[in-house]
């Protein structure tokens, strides 16, 4: 017999009301952008969740802010959670400037999620900081912790280094990419070791716009220009196989980063730079129709917290040379061309292997679309809400 105040077996799960700060999406889309998005997506199409978004930005005052990607066109005018099962994402008007709050937040713990965005069992800030709350249970999301490697010593680092120990301090939970960073993140920091926890990223790839860059074969490299992307080994690789190879174009699309300018020497340096194109940052169907047409996809990085270039090369069927370093081979297997972190010649035979090896490109193609599929924002929205009713219950 069922005790009084027990909840039936079969009665359905009460929804869980999260509150979402979705300030990366009034950037121009990068890693966390994507995954604010697609991860917003995902949890608006469930029943047992209602979504809210709010921003700490100059960018997202009022209203109509959040992206029509991720809007359901509904609005909250008091922080009051009006959604329905379906009704998507529902934005709580813009009232907060980022770089005071932000501080507000981290030495004095004000003001509390509640006063701006309403009641919620929990709140999630994707990028490396969450707010603190008056009772809602606090998840945040920790893709890699490069900020904390020797020789970062810049004020982004002091930044994020700050906002991730506050938040620790106080109590968050923490939803690592992969489970290297996991592991880095309990070796790192004073935090109980089951408050870490791994959620895959999804991928997909949106519909291919015009080509930004239409002409010769290429290989494509996507991504901010971080020291830690090590793209000026990657120019060095190509010098190493344009002379045999005299139609062969590099084509980099990506913000500027803290090597933007090694970058730019170096390709100012290489005997070929005419046939090497810096893009910019890219939209959406912009970076589909590279990808899709590239003949390969590199990737050399020196440190990864996931590796969601070498992911969306993969669903596209493109063969990747990356190197396997960190959460690299956790997340591409045996779907990719590995090469030696920083050796130009190893990244350079390995690339002319993928340019001439027809055989291999079809394997690595079968094999990549294979794992990639098991990727899904779908996959991404259950495990997060699995993690959400964790750290609710450790409130109780």
């Amino acid at each position: 017999m069922t005790g009084t105040g027990s909840r039936d077996q079969h009665e359905p799960r009460a929804r869980l009301k999260l509150s979402v700060d979705a300030t990366a999406l009034l950037l121009p889309r990068t890693g966390i952008g994507l995954f604010t998005a697609e991860m917003l997506q995902a949890l608006s199409m469930r029943g047992d969740v209602r979504v809210s978004a709010f921003n700490a930005s100059w960018r997202g005052r009022g209203r109509g802010w959040l992206p029509s990607d991720v809007s359901n066109g509904s609005n909250l005018s008091d922080g009051t959670d009006t959604g329905d099962v379906g009704d998507g994402v529902v934005e709580v008007p813009g009232r907060l400037m980022t770089g005071r709050v932000r501080l507000l937040w981290e030495y004095l713990a004000l003001p509390r999620l509640e006063w701006f965005a309403g009641a919620a069992d929990v709140v999630h800030g994707p990028n490396y900081r969450v707010p603190p709350t008056a009772r809602a249970a606090a998840v945040m999301s920790v893709h890699d912790v490069s900020f904390e490697r020797a020789g970062s010593g810049s004020a982004p680092a002091a930044a994020l280094r700050r906002s991730v120990r506050t938040a620790i301090r106080r109590g968050a939970w923490v939803h690592a990419d992969s489970d290297y960073v996991a592991e880095e993140i309990r070796a790192t920091y004073r935090i109980d070791p089951q408050r870490v926890v791994t959620v895959p990223l999804g991928v997909r790839l949106p519909s291919a716009g015009a080509h930004p860059a239409p002409g010769a074969p290429y290989l494509l490299s996507l991504g901010s220009s971080e020291q830690r992307k090590d793209l000026t080994t990657l120019v060095a690789a190509f010098d190493a196989i344009a002379a045999q190879d005299r139609d062969l174009r590099l084509i980099f699309a990506g913000p500027d980063g803290n090597a933007a300018q090694a970058l730019a020497e170096a390709v100012s340096r290489s005997p070929h730079c005419e046939r090497i194109l810096q893009l910019g940052w890219i939209d959406d169907s912009s970076r589909a129709a590279l990808i899709r047409h590239a003949a390969a996809v590199a990737y050399p990085s020196l440190y990864e917290g996931f590796g969601l270039v070498p992911l969306e090369a993969m669903l596209a069927g493109r063969p990747v040379v990356t190197t396997p370093v960190s959460a690299i081979p956790e997340v591409a297997g045996d779907a990719v061309l590995y090469a030696a972190p920083g050796d130009a010649d190893e990244l350079a035979d390995a690339l002319r292997q993928v340019l001439t090896d027809s055989e291999l490109v079809a394997s690595l193609a079968e094999r990549g679309r294979a794992r990639a599929a098991t990727f899904t924002w779908e996959r991404t929205a259950e495990g997060l809400m699995n993690l959400y009713r964790q750290a609710v219950t450790s409130r109780h």
